[in-house]
């Protein structure tokens, strides 16, 4: 398939921009038709909400709030009813708004003045609900009600529409988040067209897959942050994907290969993985269908469908592009080098061999330093409390805050987060009193009955996101109803996300369950060992704890929460637990199987532990620590999207991500898996004779052919080292055979080691130098096991062995 795309690179171009272009004429035709549908079945709050749908059907249309204060006199001053008067009929006369309820009209209005008469509001009802109200009328209502301001006189706006406007522009915080990316991309490359082909390929994925979500909204429900998050989580997996192919490929052609030869490769190798990771990321995505919430059915549509795209565009359109350039995803540098030096070495060098070496020696203090790190992090998790953010919790400087906090300070904490209490059966007046009397409630008043429904606005004294209100509504139901002997249900939207936060809490450890056991399956399959997937488990669970602690802190206990551009603290949405956890440990599976994919490899050929990891560290840390590194700025740009679920998710999975990449797969996993040594292989062989076999790497090419009456290759592998025992780095060691031709030559390592192939059994000559150093030559007898062998080299004043 890869070479197919390379050599038909302009058909797979045309089909990506047909597909791109097509899907988004059809987006913008059809328009979206978000739902998010935060009813859960079997609940009270779901009880009440079916109940007033069925009662008042004809209530429709976002109502939004305008609130004024005066500094001096009170509202209802001549003074500042001719303002303020003049303004709402204005309002109240502007296509597409419905009606306009203010306080100066008779008893009724009279509740919406504050008791001390220094505070007002007006109920503004749209015609649509506040995502089909057009921005601009919105801005209008905004831009007439502030009008009406004067020295002493102060107008806010609050409401779901009103928010709308605040927001950035759609796509400001992706193209942040493309750009961050870019810089990294474009430092870890130095190459312009390699930073390109990485974000292209991100954004055929994205974009794609948005426009295909906003085409299923109108056949299923779809919330409307889905395609937030699923921008997120595409960005993210898309620029990481193509990022490891690109490498593979550019590292294929820095060693000798032809470009089309290279893109093979590397689709073969690192693309399999791509497709491998693509695969656990939509699993544990999958898991939230386990919730068996209608609301997280749509997001794990728009996820999911945004990561098989964002694997397709890495697996057709990448080799497609490459062809393209060619020679191209070069540096110029690069290509001078390789026309005057020719192929480098295929070892491992430089700070990350450092690193993992440094590993190996010290497996203990750096697991320690690790485990202790993590633990400090997670301990806010222990203080975790779901709820629901608010327009309490944005910006002081926002309108909608300001008209939030005049309406607490006029009308008290619980007016922003009203109860209804719907009244089925029995005698409602008795509820009504019953609810007067009991504590933490502030007002009760009750509607006309309608179709035999009576409905009861409780105002509880607390803020909607308080622990006592969460209690008042507890008592209500198991209490203060059960008393009356009335038939009634507590709804309204602060019962309905105290209900999400609790069905939540009750599922989440089934939830968790099922991710973790099907990621486990996964990794035992592919690596065949049962310790590699319960490590991973393990891993997962601590990343996990430890960024959901960093996310206590920020914006539950408020630690920078202003500085980052939002409002006061409050509780974690009740849904980001599950996404989190989803996009998580599908992240996680994928640095897993990058980075244990290729110790597995070293382990096969060497059935040496020390060195599998070794090498598989060495090799794979720089490309996940940049990988990381990007997804992290993808992740963190989206605190520019102005929604609060988006900012917590994104800074919640940019510390996942960074804590995962550069303390456990770089630190914690290869020091673990040097303290457990061989046993990280270890597999039953009843469980390996019945599992399937599902290579994540491509078999092999076929090795040189035996010499005659010997059995098939091996290799030498060992340290080299002086006569301090120190390690030498750079030595070229050579296998030659007996009659002196050159079978193999490769450098050590920066911790010494090194690792020649050997054709067949026999005897050899084993030779070793370095710059400062004498050189040595040994004769090795090489069975068909691999041979451990290692070298001291002494000072340059001895005689030179070999020469």
């Amino acid at each position: 398939m890869a070479r197919w795309c390379y050599r038909h690179r302009l058909v797979v171009l045309f089909l990506w921009l047909g597909a791109l272009f097509g899907l988004g004429a059809a987006g913008s035709a059809a328009g979206t038709d978000y739902s998010n549908v935060f009813s859960l079945p079997d609940t009270d709050s779901k009880r009440a909400f079916d109940l007033m749908e069925k009662a008042f059907p004809e209530s429709s249309g976002d109502t939004d709030t305008v609130v004024w204060k005066v500094d001096e006199g009170t509202v209802r001053d001549a003074s500042v009813r001719s303002r303020i008067e003049p303004a709402l009929a204005e309002i109240g006369r502007m296509e597409g708004v419905g009606q306009v309820a203010g306080p100066y009209a008779g008893r009724e209005g009279a509740a919406q003045i504050s008791e001390n008469g220094k505070i007002a509001y007006a109920r503004v009802t749209f015609e649509e609900q506040a995502n089909a109200v057009p921005k601009e009328l919105v801005q209008d209502v905004v831009d007439r009600a502030q009008d009406a301001e004067r020295a002493g006189l102060s107008v806010e706006l609050g409401g779901q529409a009103i928010t709308r406007i605040q927001e950035p522009p759609t796509g400001f915080a992706e193209v942040v988040g493309i750009a961050a990316a870019a810089v990294v991309l474009f430092l870890a490359f130095g190459a312009l067209f390699a930073m390109v082909l990485p974000i292209v390929v991100a954004i055929a994925g994205v974009g794609t897959g948005l426009m295909s979500t906003t085409l299923l909204s109108h056949v299923t429900d779809v919330p409307e942050v889905a395609p937030l998050l699923g921008s997120l989580i595409g960005l993210g997996v898309g620029i990481d994907y193509a990022l490891f192919i690109v490498t593979r490929h550019r590292r294929g052609i820095l060693r000798g290969a032809a470009p089309e030869d290279a893109a093979v490769t590397a689709l073969n190798t690192s693309g399999r993985a791509v497709l491998f990771a693509g695969g656990t990321v939509c699993i544990a995505l999958a898991g939230m269908l386990v919730m068996n919430m209608r609301f997280l059915d749509g997001v794990v549509i728009a996820t999911s469908l945004t990561v098989v795209l964002s694997v397709l565009a890495a697996t057709t359109l990448l080799p497609a592009l490459l062809g393209l350039l060619g020679m191209k995803v070069l540096s110029r540098r690069q290509r001078r080098r390789l026309a005057e030096t020719g192929p480098e070495s295929h070892e491992a060098s430089g700070l990350a061999a450092r690193w993992s070496a440094y590993v190996q020696r010290r497996p203990r203090s750096t697991a320690l330093v690790a485990v202790v790190v993590m633990a400090a992090l997670a301990v806010p998790v222990l203080s975790l409390r779901l709820g629901t953010s608010d327009q309490g919790n944005q910006p002081a400087s926002t309108t909608t805050r300001q008209a939030y906090d005049l309406l607490a300070e006029g009308f008290g904490p619980g007016f922003n987060g009203p109860l209804q209490v719907v009244v089925e059966r029995g005698d409602a007046a008795g509820l009504v009193s019953a609810i007067e009397a009991t504590d933490g409630v502030a007002q009760v008043a009750a509607a006309p009955p309608a179709r035999g429904i009576t409905v009861i606005q409780v105002v509880p004294e607390t803020s909607p996101q308080s622990e006592d209100t969460d209690r008042l509504i507890d008592e209500l139901r198991d209490e203060v109803i059960p008393g009356s002997g009335t038939e009634a249900y507590v709804g309204g939207v602060t019962a309905v996300f105290k209900d999400f936060a609790s069905v939540t809490g009750d599922r989440l450890p089934y939830f968790v369950a099922t991710i973790i056991a099907l990621g486990f399956l996964l990794l035992l399959v592919a690596f065949r060992s049962l310790v590699v997937p319960l490590t991973a488990a393990l891993m997962n669970l601590i990343a996990a704890a430890a960024s959901f602690g960093v996310l206590v802190a920020v914006f539950q206990w408020g630690w920078g929460v202003e500085a980052i551009g939002f409002g006061k603290e409050g509780p974690i949405t009740s849904f980001l637990p599950v996404i989190m956890l989803s996009l998580l440990f599908g992240l996680s599976m994928d640095y897993q199987v990058f980075l244990v994919s290729r110790m597995h490899e070293e382990w096969v050929h060497t059935k040496d532990n020390a060195r599998a990891v070794r090498v598989g560290l060495a090799e794979t840390s720089r490309v996940i620590n940049c990988a990381a590194l990007i997804m992290i700025c993808v992740f963190s740009a989206f605190v520019l999207s102005g929604d609060t679920e988006g900012a917590m998710a994104g800074i919640g999975l940019a510390a996942a991500v960074a804590l995962d990449a550069f303390i456990l797969r770089t630190a914690l996993v290869p020091a673990a898996m040097h303290l457990l040594g061989r046993s990280n292989w270890w597999l039953p062989a009843g469980l390996d004779k019945r599992l399937p076999h599902l290579a994540v790497e491509p078999r092999e090419e076929a090795e040189p052919e035996p010499r005659a009456g010997g059995g098939g290759a091996t290799v030498v592998h060992g340290l080299v080292r002086d006569a301090d025992g120190e390690p030498v780095d750079g030595a070229v060691l050579t296998l030659l055979s007996k009659g002196g031709r050159r079978l193999d030559r490769v450098h050590s390592l920066a911790d010494g080691s090194y690792i020649v192939s050997v054709p067949s059994p026999g005897t050899y000559l084993l030779a070793a130098t370095a710059a400062s150093y004498g050189s040595r030559a040994h004769h090795v007898v090489v069975t068909g096991e691999p041979l451990v062998h290692d070298v001291e080299l002494a000072s340059s004043d001895e005689v030179d062995a070999v020469n």
